[in-house]
């Protein structure tokens, strides 16, 4: 077995963990081995990675949920492997909203890498990007790109910070497509770090229209800072996991797709 589909088989373990946790706060290491029937020894290396970042709590024998009000940010190519398949619906959605030879933005979301993908054939398009990934995916071909330059931040696989406003504030885009790492009624979008969030907001300062696109387990969680403003934002594209209530709360402050 490949490096890469060891990393895949982890990363649907991971989820179904998660998932499982959501609905029993607490799982022994034997019922994770005998649901996912993979060993024990396996599910114990996975436990151990999800603590890492957050997603769960080690116990004795097992696991059990941890406050998941407060996110903590996964590696990209981690991030990446989450909820692939609302990912790529939530792109093929927002593919309705890009301009045939207009410019916009793509941020450093995994979702909005979703996107992307969906773009390469598009050569009448500009695309501004503070995204390593998105750059190198059209680096072959496909529509005009124009990289923002600055700090590079690796856990995003971005550029961010203060000197992003060097080419972000000198340009104008007819629509932004962002992700984040949770976004609530109470706290608005928010993200991990300062200096992503530094420049999300330039983005959204010199756009004429924003999308924010977060998959349903995004939904009512909050990171370390805010950016953006929810009602300035035209629409949020997500998922059908989201509770019709939940989404209710939402479409009273900005459109939901």
């Amino acid at each position: 077995m490949s490096n890469n589909e060891h990393k895949n088989l982890a990363a649907v373990r991971f989820e179904e963990i998660r998932k499982m946790l959501k609905g029993q706060h607490v799982l022994s290491v034997v019922e994770l081995s005998e649901t996912l029937e993979v060993s024990q020894a396996t599910i114990r290396r996975d436990l151990v990675e999800l603590e890492k970042v957050g997603a769960l709590k080690r116990v004795h024998g097992g696991a059990m949920k941890v406050d998941e009000s407060r996110l903590v940010e996964m590696a990209f190519d981690d991030k990446a492997r989450v909820a692939g398949e609302e990912k790529d619906l939530i792109a093929k959605k927002a593919l309705e909203f890009v301009p045939a030879d207009g410019s916009i933005f793509l941020d450093g979301g995994s979702t909005v890498l979703a996107l992307a993908r969906l773009l390469v054939d598009m050569n009448n398009l500009t695309v501004v990007t503070n995204s390593i990934r998105v750059a190198t995916l059209f680096s072959g071909g496909g529509p005009r790109v124009i990289l923002v330059g600055g700090e590079l931040r690796k856990r995003s696989q971005t550029f961010v910070g203060a000197l992003t406003g060097a080419i972000l504030k000198n340009i104008h885009v007819d629509i932004a497509f962002m992700g984040a790492l949770g976004v609530s009624i109470d706290s608005g979008m928010t993200t991990t770090d300062p200096r992503e969030a530094f420049t999300k907001d330039l983005v959204l300062e010199n756009s004429s229209k924003s999308i924010l696109l977060v998959d349903g387990g995004k939904i009512d969680k909050i990171s370390f800072v805010k950016f953006g403003d929810l009602k300035k934002l035209n629409c949020i594209i997500t998922d059908d996991s989201v509770e019709k209530k939940k989404l209710k709360q939402f479409q009273n402050i900005v459109k939901i797709n």
